[in-house]
């Protein structure tokens, strides 16, 4: 593994997990769902399995957006000699934007997916931070319906890593960092959702869950630094 692909990898793993640990709405229901239906460990685990993998694959379809205009662009024979720089550059301009970005989500406060606890029920709104919700704006979450809200729920950095591997041409490095962040995102939804079931709760994630966009833009950042600036 080069030196590159070991950042991007490292990029990917820190993004899915930064993006799934950091947000109740990846474990929460299932384990509130596993609690009062009584569901088998094994059923649980398989409902996180599917709804995980249908997250990974919306993230990939944005993905291979950056893969097509990455191919695309690496045709141009103007950008054959200096492409290397050009990736490098795109990633950390992209990365600071994100950046930017989520800071400008997490200041104004802006809507966002929230789950609440009613019984045995677990309910799905959106709502920003002071807000007060009446229950006809709730909807109730079922397997099927998570799974909807899972599929539509991309994480978006994933973007100009592909890009990035796209404008190499390489399909190794686009092969890897998928299967990296499939496995990452699976593993980290499993881990949170286990923990919740068997009493474990370590660290708060709900006030972290607005700065994600945030998070996840500066780790990008840092890839595009390191790239740019150290010869990653």
């Amino acid at each position: 593994m080069t030196t590159t692909l070991f950042a991007l990898a490292i990029t990917a793993i820190s993004i899915s997990f930064f993006h799934t640990a950091s947000g109740p709405d990846h474990y929460l229901p299932f384990i509130v769902l596993s609690r009062s239906r009584k569901w088998s460990i094994t059923k649980t685990i398989m409902l996180t399995i599917v709804c995980g993998l249908g997250h990974i694959l919306s993230s990939v379809f944005l993905g291979s957006i950056g893969v097509f205009l990455g191919w695309q662009l690496n045709k141009i024979t103007f950008f054959q000699d200096f492409r290397g720089n050009v990736a490098s550059w795109a990633l950390l301009l992209f990365g600071t934007i994100y950046l930017l970005y989520g800071l400008w989500l997490a200041y104004k406060n802006k809507a966002h997916k929230h789950f609440d606890v009613m019984g045995e029920d677990v309910y799905v709104y959106e709502h920003k931070h002071g807000d007060i919700i009446m229950p006809k704006d709730r909807i109730k979450v079922t397997p099927l319906v998570l799974f909807a809200i899972f599929v539509m729920g991309p994480s978006e950095p994933l973007i100009p890593l592909l890009f990035y591997s796209g404008l190499n041409r390489s399909m190794t490095e686009i092969v890897t960092l998928v299967s990296i962040f499939t496995i990452s995102t699976v593993v980290t939804m499993l881990g949170m959702v286990l923990l919740g079931i068997y009493g474990y709760s370590f660290v708060k994630t709900e006030k972290l869950e607005r700065y994600t966009p945030a998070i996840s833009g500066a780790v990008v950042t840092l890839c595009g630094i390191g790239m740019v600036f150290l010869g990653w």
